[in-house]
């Protein structure tokens, strides 16, 4: 697990050096900005989904 975690750390000290910012800002935009962003959109999609599910098997349903 720790090995991980120190990749990921370099791996974000990379990045925050080619967009010429910091560690910390990168994490700020990446955790408290695009993530939740993301999360929701995904959260839409699903449930935007589950109802067309729903709404297909109701018309299957009707058709037998």
């Amino acid at each position: 697990m720790n090995e991980i975690f120190k990749r990921c750390v370099a791996l974000l000290q990379y990045f925050a050096k080619v967009f010429h910012t910091t560690y910390e800002a990168l994490n700020v935009w990446i955790f408290c900005i695009i993530e939740p962003i993301v999360f929701l959109f995904m959260l839409i999609v699903i449930v935007r989904q589950f109802f067309k599910i729903r709404t297909l098997k109701k018309g299957i349903g009707n058709a037998k």
